[in-house]
């Protein structure tokens, strides 16, 4: 399949503040509270005073949806369905301390990280929380690059692109304070020849930068669901704990549209929702959960659904096909001396692979999919160091695993590093780390007064010592793979989706969320999909 053309991400997950920065970003803040002003118009989906008719059902309160609501209630009446509880039951979500923790939570069904394992073995989390992905994320915020636009299949108005990227921004994004991990990763970078220094940007551009951040200066995250403040109240009703089963469909099949859903409460009740004439419902489930539902309602692959004894509502070869993720690869180092805890904040861009680092204190429980394989606990704090494959180009798809229950994760294969050139653009990219702790700015943190990288104590695997030896770098790769939780596609436009997201076929069905492209627009996409709600 075709694709953009790759860049790699050298991700430092560590705050690091460069000091040049944009005039239009200038009006940043730099510390909020929390808003939850929103909460007086949520509902527990048990409430039956939620079944009624409505101009909009939006099916996801996550990344596009929730700003997808809040739009349309400016206008017209808007039921969001989330499956997921609200953030405040659970604080771990509310600070950049709990990034980690939430990780290591474990999965009862109701936390608002929920764990699966792709079918190639590579662990993964997905939200399940009002707010979605941007509650349990690492933050990191930035426009798309702007080649994604033509690229996209989609006819875009530019101008308002742009004020949607500041509506969002003026209320959950942020300046990043220096802290001094963060600029030394920035340092190491342009020594390592990532060029230029683009000091503050929200832009996606070639060079190191740092960049906005979803949680401020406090360390208090601002996630989607401080969007819904933004929402007129009076048209705007929010139901968590609210399984969305099916959606429904008029019996008029010469004039196929969508009618309303089918959504389960937390007590195993089912209840339905309606939409009004030239109402719709959108669907922003996400990558796992759009395509789901999607075929759970007979949308999809007509002999396969056929042969789970679905429905087939409208055929479509394409749904839960072309799903993909970039893989995470990286090394963790031990410095001598403690460094402080953080969040990704510098970026590293080029055109074949992106990179970034964090720092983490100590922990005895081992992160759930942080780390690819059962590695050793640290008994210091440790930086994680990452190099991302953009794109990428390998992709795989998604299968039920339930025909009835939407509530039974799906079964989903990346197939990462099957195309050659993603595995290219890892080694590239692991290279550059390489070039990277060879830096006098890393010298300090070696724990041994050595040349070349053998100096530093690593966690896990060593990057290896020879960069000429390029079969090492493509074993590292594939053995060191972990997922970067940038999953995407398997609802894409032109192919599942027509050029304004409208389900082909189907009257009154839209998509608006991770699922519709086979690329990322940028090297961390959470700022695009926020746009694309809105």
């Amino acid at each position: 399949m075709e694709k953009s053309t790759m860049s790699v991400i050298l991700f430092v997950l560590h705050l690091l503040v460069l000091h040049l920065q944009y005039s239009e970003v200038r009006s940043l803040s730099n510390t909020s509270a929390h808003d939850f002003s929103y909460l007086k118009f949520v509902y527990n989906a048990t409430d039956p005073s939620l079944e009624g008719s409505y101009d909009y059902i939006v099916v996801g309160g996550g990344t596009s949806g929730c700003p997808l609501a809040a739009t349309l209630s400016e206008k017209y009446k808007v039921l969001l369905l989330e499956r997921g509880s609200l953030p405040t039951a659970y604080p771990n979500v509310s600070t950049s301390s709990g990034f980690v923790s939430n990780l290591q939570q474990e999965d009862d069904g109701k936390t608002p990280v929920e764990r699966f394992v792709s079918e190639d073995g590579i662990d993964n989390v997905r939200g399940r929380v009002l707010g979605g992905t941007t509650t349990i994320s690492a933050g990191v915020y930035a426009r798309a690059n702007i080649s994604f636009y033509s690229q996209s299949g989609v006819d875009w108005d530019m101008d308002l692109v742009n004020k949607t990227y500041e509506w969002v921004e003026d209320t959950i994004v942020f300046k990043p304070d220096d802290q001094s991990w963060q600029s030394v990763i920035g340092k190491g970078f342009l020594e390592a020849g990532i060029l230029p220094d683009n000091g503050f940007s929200l832009d996606h551009e070639a060079g190191t930068r740092l960049t906005g951040s979803t949680f401020d200066n406090n360390g208090t995250r601002h996630a989607a669901d401080e969007l819904l403040n933004k929402g007129d109240p009076n048209n705007l009703l929010v139901a968590v704990q609210a399984s969305v089963e099916k959606i429904l469909f008029s019996s008029n099949t010469s004039k196929l549209s969508a009618i309303g859903v089918i959504y389960t409460d937390s007590d195993g009740n089912s209840h339905k929702a309606f939409v009004r004439s030239n109402g719709e419902v959108i669907v922003s489930a996400g990558t796992i959960g759009t395509p789901q539902l999607l075929l759970l309602s007979g949308v999809g692959p007509e002999s396969y659904l056929s042969s789970l004894n679905i429905t087939v509502v409208q055929p479509n070869p394409y749904v839960g096909q072309f799903v993909y993720d970039n893989p995470r690869n990286f090394i963790n180092i031990l410095p001598p001396k403690p460094i402080e805890a953080s969040v990704v904040t510098v970026l590293g861009i080029r055109s074949d692979y992106y990179q970034v680092s964090l720092s983490s204190l100590p922990f005895s429980t081992t992160p759930f999919s942080l780390f690819p394989t059962s590695y050793p606990l640290p008994n210091s704090t440790f930086a994680h160091i990452v190099s991302q494959v953009p794109g990428p180009l390998s992709y795989g798809s998604l299968t039920l695993n339930s025909s009835s229950d939407v509530r039974i994760a799906p079964n989903i294969k990346f197939n990462y590093f099957s195309n050659s050139t993603d595995l290219a653009n890892c080694v590239r990219g692991m290279k550059k780390l390489g070039d990277l702790l060879r830096t006098k700015t890393l010298e300090p943190y070696k724990a041994r007064d050595v040349p070349g990288i053998e100096g530093f104590n690593y966690l896990g695997v060593p990057l290896p010592e020879n960069q000429t030896d390029d079969a090492s770098f493509e074993t590292f790769c594939r053995d060191n793979a972990a997922s970067y939780w940038h999953y995407h596609g398997g609802s894409l436009v032109t192919k599942v989706l027509d050029g304004s997201f409208r389900v082909m076929g189907i009257k009154g069905l839209r998509v608006a969320d991770a699922s519709t492209f086979p690329y990322e627009p940028n090297s961390h996409p959470l700022g695009f999909y926020l746009m694309l709600g809105r």
